[in-house]
């Protein structure tokens, strides 16, 4: 095992408020505007039982995120977990699948802007691309200032999204009816359990903090202290939104796709649809700029590790700013934005690329985190409960995982090139070169030839 880098060796810039905005900004993202009236539609009242329960759930995979962040920052995060505990290849493709797989994410959060954006201001839809395109230029703007620019701005734009929250909330507050909260089971617990999955998606993104863990001034403590109040501030959102939406909205909390915006006409019907397409904005800009962080940085390290192309490797180091990779995403993300031009705005192929991508890696994740952490420790306990519960996922999600196992054998292809490359350098290139190794087996039973002593060993190295 590798031992882990110790904090004093990093040079980042991130201290403990950028760090949270960026942490809080990867989880409260664009489920804040339609999961509330999703969960209600499927269990009622009850969808508070299924807030609490995600909560609960999400502590051991925060946590265990933050212990392996705080105790190995590396760009590659999660990939690089993988790395030091199951070698190369799964590393590869745990790359892969958060570089390829995870970012098909990025245009239909923007695209979800640009919905949402629309539909308040009363806009044509033939605007939704443009919005979107608007909506994803000033994150790669701000990553290409470094992550210490981008975390300030995630901080005003995390500011604001609370902000906006908090007031909708309290705006509506008032209209809340007990009433509203009778009967408390009307689809029973199979309503609970459909809310309590609806919502593991909404508490996804606690991965983020470990490709940027290199860039705290002092993961140990920051990351840890970031993590904690993160866990604290999105549950209350969620929760208090959800009780909010249930009790003013009642039996129709689930009937209109944006919830939030029902809500903020209760107790303001001037201001509503002004303050959901801010929310909107807000929201998507902000995931964007979490993500591109971690996007730009994750594809350096796998560009150090010859898993892409070395010239990507620039930026890689802490306090560095990967422009070459941020470079690399645009141009993916560009992709995925095309396809979903040409298909009409369908966004479900593309979010399951996404969710299929990032239930692989915490499955993997997970395992790899329980051979890492020292066994018996509450970080390993951790690891173990959040292995269970992502094995779950992974059932659940068996009927989408097509993308992430495409994604799996191209590193695996990468790996069988890679030791055939290897295995024709080892061999001697023409009749000369096998001349000269022989008198080698004449010297001593004890000596090895020096083509022999000189050839690649793949199989011990651990590289693939």
């Amino acid at each position: 095992m590798t031992s882990p880098h110790p904090a004093a060796r990093t040079h980042g810039t991130l201290g403990v408020v950028q760090g949270t905005a960026l942490y809080i900004a990867s989880v409260l993202g664009t489920g804040l505007l339609v999961l509330p009236g999703l969960a209600a539609e499927a269990a009622g009242p009850a969808s508070i039982v299924a807030v609490i329960a995600v909560i609960g759930l999400s502590i051991p995979l925060a946590g265990t995120f933050a212990v392996l962040a705080a105790r190995y920052p590396d760009p590659g995060g999660v990939a690089s977990y993988v790395r030091r505990a199951l070698g190369g290849t799964a590393a590869r493709m745990t790359g892969y699948w958060f570089m390829f797989g995870v970012c098909a994410g990025a245009p239909v959060v923007a695209v979800l802007g640009g919905e949402y954006v629309v539909a308040v201001a009363g806009i044509d839809r033939a605007m939704v691309p443009v919005i979107a395109s608007a909506i994803l230029v000033p994150p790669f703007a701000a990553n290409a200032f470094g992550v210490r620019v981008a975390g300030w701005v995630q901080f005003v734009l995390t500011a604001l999204l609370l902000a906006v929250v908090v007031g909708v909330v309290s705006l509506a507050a008032p209209a809340v009816e007990p009433q509203n909260f009778q009967p408390f089971l009307p689809n029973g617990w199979a309503g609970v359990g459909t809310a309590i999955s609806l919502f593991v998606w909404a508490f996804a993104g606690w991965e983020v903090g470990t490709h940027i863990s290199g860039e705290f001034r002092n993961p140990r403590r920051a990351i840890p202290i970031g993590t904690a109040i993160a866990l604290v501030v999105t549950g209350l959102c969620y929760l208090v939104l959800q009780i909010v939406t249930v009790g003013a909205l009642g039996a129709a909390a689930g009937d209109g796709a944006v919830p939030l915006l029902e809500l903020a006409r209760l107790g303001s019907p001037g201001l509503g649809a002004a303050a959901v397409g801010i929310i909107a904005g807000i929201v998507a800009l902000g995931v964007m700029n979490a993500y591109l962080a971690a996007f730009a940085k994750l594809a350096a390290s796998l560009a150090v590790n010859r898993d892409l192309p070395r010239w990507f490797s620039a930026g890689a180091e802490a306090g560095g700013v990967p422009r070459r990779a941020l470079a690399l995403i645009g141009a993916v993300v560009l992709v995925y934005f095309s396809l979903v031009l040409l298909s009409g705005l369908e966004l479900t192929p593309f979010i399951l690329v996404h969710t299929s991508s990032m239930v692989a890696i915490y499955a993997v994740g997970m395992v790899a985190a329980v051979r890492l952490l020292r066994r018996g420790t509450a970080g390993w306990w951790m690891a173990v409960l959040a292995a269970v519960l992502c094995a779950g996922m992974l059932v659940l999600a068996i009927g989408s995982l097509l993308p992430a196992v495409v994604l799996a054998l191209a590193a695996v292809i990468v790996t069988v090139v890679r030791r055939l490359r290897r295995g024709r350098a080892a061999q001697p290139q023409d009749a000369d070169a096998e001349v000269k190794t022989a008198p080698d087996a004449l010297v001593g039973a004890g000596r090895t030839s020096a083509l022999e002593a000189g050839a690649p060993r793949a199989d011990v190295t651990g590289a693939d």
